[in-house]
Order: C-alpha cells, then structure tokens, then sequence
C-alpha cells in the first residue's frame, strides 16, 4: 500500500489495491500514474496483463472523487470562466486544435496542416476605433483580427464589407503550428495606439457585447448526465473488465460516492438513461452505443475531463475514428471549474501510423509512456557526469560548513586521515551537495529540477540551500527551492509544485516517484545528486528537459557511497545499524558507477565526463546553445533570415491578394476600392 501512496495514490484507493494483492505498482502503472495525476495527457503502449487498466483508472478515479468532495464543501465555484469582466480568448468559442491558457490571454495550435481558430469572449459594436495586441510568442503561422459571431473560426482575416458595419466584431486568431498572446489593454501596450484609438478593454459599455457562445453571461448548469470521464473500449467484454476494476478500485471511497456505469448494447437503453439522469461520474462504454446517447442529448459532455482511449489501435481499425473526432471535438478543452481536458491513449503499440496521427491531432503534448520500445536520449539532451573522488579532491575536510548526511556514519569514527570506506562514504555525501551547488553557479541556474535518491536526502538538501541563501523567505536567495516527496502532506506537495512552476523558487528537490508527474515547459536544467538505480529512470529524468525542440543540460553526480536501504524501517533517520545486508544490517554499497555503466549499456552510448568545474564543451553544437531555448542553427542569423524570406512573403501575399481580388469579382462583379 505504502508504495501506491508514495505516488500519491489515496489511502482509501491504495487499500482497496492491497485488498487485490497489488504489492507494486507494475512498471506501466510506476510510470503512469502520478503522469495522470499531475495533470499531463498520456500514451501508453504496454503488454496484456501490465497492469495498463489500473495505470489510468486509479488517477482518473481519485481525481473524480476529489472533485465530488470539493463540490460537495462547496469549494468550486460553478460559475462558468467566461463569466469574467476581463477581456480574454474563449476556453469554447474555439477549433479542437487551439489551446488557450487559463488567463485568457495565450493561445496555442500544434496542428502543421489546418488553421484553427479563436474568438474573445467580449466584442464591439457601433463606430469606434479600437486597439489590442497580439505577440508572437513562438514560431508559426498566424492571422490577427477580427470575427464576426457568425464566422467560422478557421476563417482567414477579410476585409469589411459595409453590410458587416453594424455587426459585432470580436477580436480574433487563427493560427498554424504557433503561439501567440495577447493584450487587450489590461497592461501598459509595448506600443502604445496613435490616431484616436484606444484599448478595446476601455471601449464604452453601450458599444460592448458578450459573445454569448457556451455560457456567455449566465453560469452553465451541471446536469447529471454529464459524467467526469468517459473510457471507451473497443468491446463490450472489455468495457466490463474496466468496470469491474473501477468498482474494486473505489469500494472504500464514500462520502460521496462515486458512481459509475457500463454503457454497451445489450443491455435496454432506457435502464442506461435512467442511471445517467439520476447522475453518473464516470462512463465506460462501447463506440456504438456511447454514440447514441451523445447525438440523442442522453449522455451530456459539458463537465467531462478525462477522454480515455482503451486499445486504440482496436477503435481506429474498427472504423471508430469519426466517432472519436465528433466526441473529442465536442468536448470543452477547459471545464467550467477551470481544468484542462485530460486525454488518455492506450494502444498494443504507440507507433502505429493511425494512433500516432491522432495523438498529434487531439493531444496537447503527450508524455509517450513506452514499455515495448527502446530507451534513447534526445537530441536535444546534453547530458553529462561528473565523478566525485574524496581521495583525490581533499576539500571536503576543510569545510566549515556542509550539507546535513543521513547520519550513517555518525558511529563510524569518520574523520580526515581515515580511509576507511566509512569515511570516504561520508565525505561522497559532503561533496555530492558542494558540486550540486558549483553546477548551478557554473551554469548560472535559475530553474532546475535536482533529484536524489531518498526523502531524507532532499530535506537535508533543502535546508542546506536555505542555510547557504539566506533563508527560505529570502526574495534574493540565489537557492531558493522547495521539496517534493511522498513524506510532504498533499497539500503542501501542490503548493510547492505550484511555487516552482510560477517561479517564485528556482529549483525543485524530489525524488523519483514524486516527480513523475511533473511537466515544466522549457526546463532548462536537471541535476542528479544520485543517480537512480533502475536504467530506465535516468532516461526518465533527463527527459524532463530537450523537450518542444528546447536544449537541455542534464549533469550527474557519480561515486560509490553507503545507503541505507529501502527495507530499513526508518529509512535512515537516527539508523546507525550501518552493517551490510548481508550481515544482517540495513545498509547496501550503492555502487553508481556500476549504475553508470548499466545506463551507458542500456543507451548504447558513453556518456561524457567533465571535471568538478563543470565546464560542458558546447563544441559540437557550435558553441550556440543557450539552455531552455531552440538550438540556433549555424551560420544563421535572425536578420539574414527575413532577408531571405522577404521576396517569397510578398510573392505570396502579391498572390494572395489576387485570389481576393478574382473572388470579389466573380461574386458582386465589379471592382472594390481595396481591390485595386
């Protein structure tokens, strides 16, 4: 039960597990769970008999309940987010493709083929001249303007027409493969409008209009036929499988209670629409009957958050994909109490051409949980090791101060002089916190993630950062940090994650099972004080940076060292039992260098050594790369560029404006002013 928990699995649910004789978490479940939990969308490809069914219903299932709970102590407002006084993009008025951040005020479409689309919630009407602004934030195309209430989304800006001059306009995005983000005036503009404009935030009341799309001004009612998630299996024998795990999962959850239901053929309709209206939280079900509900306003989507996708492979051969694009695109991206849509892919292999696709199309940056392929580091992964030698390096007995240890070896005469593989175990564990700390002043780290191997290891890490920069409450603290481990209470686990995400500290302590569920964008930056004893874990960590094409620095601080073990019962607090297991201790030699070489094999790599400077040759990237930015290519430059661009975009804008011109003359037959 302890391990679920360690994952921040509930107790409740962690008992029902144990009730299963479910000792570990399988590696599919080690791997996707706390993902889940932690907010990400998730593929999985995995064996038969993995244990994949737990790997998303547990999180799925705990996150249902704390929602139940939270409405039950009226905690969430349900007043819908587009109610706002703010001028913001729409979380619903929107293409499945587009992605727009809590704040209103970011928007995001991966998708390389098609525009989509956005409008803001708020428009305006009569004469005026109005300003806003839009910012690039990555690389793409895009479109800024303004949309009728009518338009479709996907449409290209045009120019107005007088039969539109009393219509509400709104301002609007499409976008290819980009980013951008706007300011309707709330800030001071970078470029301040000349020529009678003003904001259109400042734009007067009787000339404002709601756009009224999914919610407008009055707070949508939650039904009860609109369940929290959705799983769609490829069978009824299956969808009965998942249903019964779920009901063994949840026999321990009550007050409230989580209810779910089983929606294939064969079973009368009419029972199954008597269940969804007296409420339904969670649905497992088959495509043909799923289908059904949903088109006859049965099965309500409005308060869904989880889009689960069991044996894809098998859906999408079946001929389920329409299905699965009406249903997902029909689904809001952000619900009314302000959380994004969780999608959740299962498939017998994630690299099927058809699964691969739709993951591309409908999920918003997956983590690809893998168990059938093959291990590799990203390209844009540096990653390097630097071994700590405390015969060699000396400076360790001359410290003043240091790192707190576990306390091993407080009984163990460790003094300078002292050789003894007790001595030169306490002086690793000193210098492991000394390179942490000239890894980060080297490489001048503001965000990083550190990893060690035990709870006690990233408190005593923690304290010393605060210890050395002044204090936790210190704003200039150049090491300021929280922790992250199963010991931390739930809350304060979100808050730290929260703290560190917002930038508020700069580096995030944990372990490996706390961690997992952890997505940073653009983390530049990864240390590990110790490395994991399970090869797979390394690529796991270090892939927590090179992500969305950005560089990543991952550095590893090696040395054989004496660990209390797992099985000791206070896992090293005020254990001085420092034998050997197998003289009936609680203490291993934790060989990493043996570590270190498992992982080289396993990659098929030799992984770069450094010294205790932590100087990183860049050579083989031209010395141009900066951490947690795209790699510049070589010999290039931003203003050589649009030089070489210019001539292409004004063919094309020269074409285009000579499509519109032939359109507007086929349809009214004569020539507009704009035209010429």
């Amino acid at each position: 039960m302890a391990a679920f928990e360690e994952m921040g699995v509930m107790p409740e649910i962690a008992k029902a597990v144990e009730e299963m004789d479910w000792t570990l978490p399988t590696d599919v479940q080690n791997e996707a769970v706390p993902l889940i939990l932690g907010g990400g969308d998730v593929l999985m490809a995995a064996e038969t008999g993995s244990g994949k069914t737990g790997a998303f219903c547990l999180p799925i299932l705990q996150i249902v309940w704390e929602t139940l709970k939270d409405i039950q102590q009226g905690k969430t407002s349900k007043v819908n987010k587009e109610v706002s006084p703010h001028w913001l993009m729409s979380f619903f008025d929107r293409d499945a493709g587009m992605a727009v951040t809590p704040d209103g005020l970011r928007c995001q479409s991966r998708d390389p083929k098609a525009w989509q689309g956005v409008r803001c919630t708020k428009g305006v009407v009569g004469k005026g001249k109005y300003y806003y602004e839009a910012t690039v934030s990555d690389e793409g195309l895009c479109r800024v303007g303004w949309a009728t209430p009518q338009g479709q989304t996907r449409a290209g800006a045009s120019t107005l027409r007088s039969e539109f001059k009393n219509a509400t306009f709104l301002p609007a995005v499409v976008l290819k493969n980009a980013e951008m983000s706007f300011n309707f005036g709330a800030t001071e503009f970078k470029y301040p409008p000349k020529g009678g404009f003003m904001a259109i935030c400042q734009a007067p009341k009787d000339c404002t209009v709601t756009s009224g799309v999914r919610g407008g001004d009055k707070p949508q009612k939650v039904e009860n036929n609109a369940p929290q998630a959705i799983i769609i299996e490829p069978s009824r024998e299956l969808a009965e499988q998942t249903l019964t795990q779920l009901k063994l999962f949840h026999k321990h959850l009550d007050n409230p209670v989580v209810r779910d239901l089983l929606v294939v053929g064969g079973i009368p309709v009419k029972d199954q629409i008597a269940a969804l209206n007296s409420g339904i939280d969670i649905v497992c079900g088959t495509p043909g009957r799923l289908e059904d509900l949903i088109n006859t306003g049965q099965l309500s989507l409005q308060s869904c958050k989880f889009f689960v996708l069991d044996e894809a492979d098998g859906l999408l051969k079946q001929g389920h994909e329409r299905l699965v694009n009406n249903i997902h695109s029909a689904i809001p991206k952000i619900t009314s109490d302000g959380k994004r849509l969780q999608m959740i892919v299962c498939s017998a292999t994630l690299h099927s051409f058809e699964v691969k696709r739709m993951a591309e199309r409908l999920m918003h940056f997956p983590t690809w949980v893998d168990l059938k392929g093959e291990d590799a580091v990203p390209e844009t992964v540096h990653h390097v090791v630097v071994t700590v030698d405390p015969r060699a390096d000396t400076t360790w007995s001359t410290l003043r101060r240091h790192i707190p240890t576990d306390g091993v070896h407080q009984k163990d005469n460790v003094r300078p002089g002292n050789n003894t593989p007790e001595t030169l175990s306490e002086a690793v564990k000193m210098l492991k916190g000394e390179y942490c700390l000239k890894a980060i002043d080297t490489h001048k780290m503001d965000k990083a993630l550190i990893f060690c191997r035990t709870k006690l290891d990233c408190d005593n890490l923690e304290r010393y950062f605060n210890q050395i920069g002044g204090g936790p409450k210190n704003p200039a603290n150049p090491y300021s940090c929280v922790c992250l481990h199963g010991d931390r209470k739930p809350n304060e686990r979100k808050a730290n994650l929260e703290t560190f995400k917002n930038g508020r500290v700069r580096f995030l302590i944990c372990t490996d099972v706390a961690a997992r569920g952890i997505d940073v964008n653009g983390l530049p930056f990864i240390i590990n004080v110790t490395l994991p004893d399970e090869k797979s874990n390394y690529v796991h960590r270090i892939g927590r940076v090179g992500r969305a094409e950005r560089m990543g620095l991952a550095i590893s601080i090696v040395a054989a060292v004496w660990y209390h073990g797992e099985w000791c019962p206070t896992r090293g607090r005020n254990c001085y039992n420092t034998r050997l297991t197998t003289e009936k201790g609680c203490c291993t030699w934790y060989n990493e260098p043996q570590y270190l070489a498992d992982i080289e094999e396993h990659l098929g790599v030799t992984i770069q050594q450094v010294d205790k400077e932590m100087k990183v040759p860049v050579d083989e990237f031209d010395g141009k790369v900066v951490y947690g930015e795209k790699r510049a290519a070589a010999g290039s430059n931003y203003q050589t560029h649009v030089e070489q661009l210019a001539p292409a975009v004004k063919e094309l804008a020269d074409l285009e404006r000579q499509t519109q011109t032939i359109y507007l003359k086929r349809q009214y037959g004569k020539e507009y002013p704009w035209t010429r």
